[in-house]
């Protein structure tokens, strides 16, 4: 349990408190915001937060209805409104619950293409799975000791690919740290027998750290069921709305279906396809913090920490944002589709809150998914650019290989994330021991672990056990959050936080690496970090940071965006 206790300062105590936020609304006309988060918050849709529920009392009801199939999304969206009025009119007999309606569409549409069709007013969200092609399903391995009695683990969701929402049935906010009886609140509107029904969100790096004005819509944690959802499947599409209530909420069934029909009443159908094109806009400044004349002293001191006798500090991540202004707002959409585009072995994913920036990413790196009682992990570190041709490339592979110095930062997260899965699992496999991952623009040391749960549904224990893992903070990692904390002087918000979904069946979440944060007339913070270890050279630990923002400042250097039909 030794790991569970060196992540307690990342994830709060049971303890159940009483969130400072609760039902908000505004939309695009200035209406007063009923509450505010000890800051000012606002909501572009009508909601309920779901922590302040008691967790405790199961909801009436957790269903889904699915209507027969259509062949557009404006025949989908029709069916939709028809079932919610069907709804309406013969209401579900119950104080709570959630309700999910579904109808499949007869075609494969890009999930990322709809939700660039929206009203950008509206929260949003976008999770995009990564394809994991060519790696051994170590999941698949474990279930055949598992589930359903003929050694295959349920995949119900086994072919989506990505998943866009907009507004929220209901979401889960808080400036306290998450909890477990935060999981739990949000446990409460999942359902095994609605797998579909599922909570995006993420996290903060650092929950203790004071919150900078730019993050302060996200909270220490937010997660929503969206109101309004778009699965793009291998074949097929889904359009969804959801429904939730919470009559001791004061947030009734008739209010949430009068919400969901305002917002589907702006819901488009037409959907353009995205030119995965440079986005048509010109950089007119580009600032880094730390400077690099403040970054050589900053690894130095690391450097210095790590050497010392009388510390234990094996490993630091010293991370960089760097605002980019531009002659015109960056589309955070059509930047995401842009990265989606080299993005294949990686997640791509957007996290909007009410009124706020849009958080954007591609990253390579899973904290874990789980699927019933198996739960798989990676360990992902060390890095060096492609080469321009094969014979380059191969060449950069080996030393990557077989340099000390990227060896011992590689073991350092593999064991680490090892030791944590023990804590948790009955049993954990490694493999391959040590492979070189190669992306777009990168290449890295990889491992994957996974492990066989003691109990079911155990997502808190997993995030408590996994973040921060030292490929994004340092090991140990109290020792190394507090030297970060002294060191970066800027928020990390939700960069290097777990992204991602709880689910009744499954939960995923990514590590928020790779990543920017998009203001409307503030341009773009861009985030990267480098692991510092002994050995490292801080040239090229600076050098590492432009190399893992080239894919965002890319396409930005030209105006070329498209759309095609």
């Amino acid at each position: 349990m030794a790991s569970l206790q060196l992540s307690s300062h990342f994830l709060g105590t049971n303890t159940k408190k009483h969130s400072s936020i609760s039902i908000s609304r505004t939309c695009s006309s200035p209406v007063p915001c009923t509450r505010t988060l000890s800051r000012k918050f606002m909501s572009c849709s009508m909601s309920m937060n779901g922590c302040e529920g008691d967790f405790k009392k199961p909801l009436g009801t957790a269903e889904t209805r699915t209507m027969a199939a259509v062949l557009s999304p404006s025949a989908a969206t029709e069916s939709l409104i028809s079932a919610v009025s069907e709804i309406k009119s013969q209401p579900p007999p119950f104080s709570s619950g959630v309700v999910r309606l579904q109808v499949p569409i007869n075609q494969q549409i890009g999930a990322i293409d709809w939700l660039q069709a929206q009203n950008e007013t509206h929260p949003r969200c976008f999770f995009s799975r990564r394809s994991d092609a060519g790696r051994p399903d170590l999941l698949l391995d474990l279930a055949s000791e598992n589930v359903n009695g003929n050694g295959n683990r349920d995949s119900s969701d086994h072919d989506l690919v990505s998943v866009a929402g907009i507004g929220s049935a209901v979401f889960f906010r808080d400036l306290d740290p998450f909890s477990h009886d935060d999981w739990r609140s949000i446990r409460r509107f999942l359902s095994s027998t609605s797998p579909l029904i599922r909570a995006y969100g993420g996290m903060r790096f650092d929950p203790h750290g004071k919150i900078s004005v730019e993050w302060e819509p996200f909270g220490a944690f937010y997660f929503a069921v969206p109101q309004v959802e778009f699965n793009e499947f291998g074949g097929s599409s889904m359009l969804a709305a959801t429904i939730a209530w919470d009559d001791e909420l004061s947030w009734t069934l008739e209010n949430a279906i009068e919400a969901l029909q305002e917002t589907m009443l702006q819901v488009s159908s037409v959907v353009m396809r995205l030119r995965r094109g440079s986005l048509g806009v010109s950089v007119l400044s580009k600032n880094h913090v730390p400077t690099e004349g403040a970054y050589y002293p900053a690894v130095e001191k690391a450097l210095e920490m790590i050497k010392q006798k009388s510390s234990s500090l094996n490993k630091v991540v010293l991370a960089r944002n760097s605002r980019v202004i531009t002659d015109t707002d960056i589309d955070p959409i059509a930047w995401l589709a842009q990265l989606q585009s080299e993005g294949h072995d990686a997640y791509q994913f957007c996290l909007q809150p009410p009124g706020a920036p849009a958080f954007i990413g591609n990253t390579p790196e899973r904290l874990f998914q789980r699927n019933q009682l198996g739960v798989c992990s990676e360990a992902l570190a060390a890095t060096r650019p492609r080469g321009a041709s094969a014979a380059r490339d191969k060449e950069i592979e080996n030393d990557l290989r077989t340099s000390l110095k990227d060896d011992l930062e590689f073991s350092i997260v593999r064991e680490n994330i090892k030791e944590k899965l023990n804590s948790i699992c009955d049993k954990v496999v490694v493999k391959p021991q040590k492979t070189v991952r190669k992306l777009a623009r990168v290449q890295h040391l990889y491992s994957q672990l996974a492990g066989r749960l003691r109990r079911e549904d155990d997502e808190f224990e997993i995030l408590a056990a996994l973040h921060p893992t030292p490929a994004v903070c340092g090991l140990p990692a109290e020792e190394a959050r507090l030297l970060i904390k002294e060191i970066e002087s800027f928020d990390r918000g939700m960069y290097a936080g777990p992204i991602g979904f709880f689910g009744g069946q499954e939960s995923e979440f990514a590590v928020g690496i790779r990543s920017a944060l998009v203001e409307k007339g503030l341009g773009a913070l861009i985030y990267a970090g480098t692991g510092i270890v002994a050995g490292s050279n801080p040239t090229s630990e600076w050098n590492e940071l432009d190399l893992k923002i080239s894919q965002f400042t890319k396409s930005i250097e030209n105006k070329t965006l498209q759309r095609i039909n």
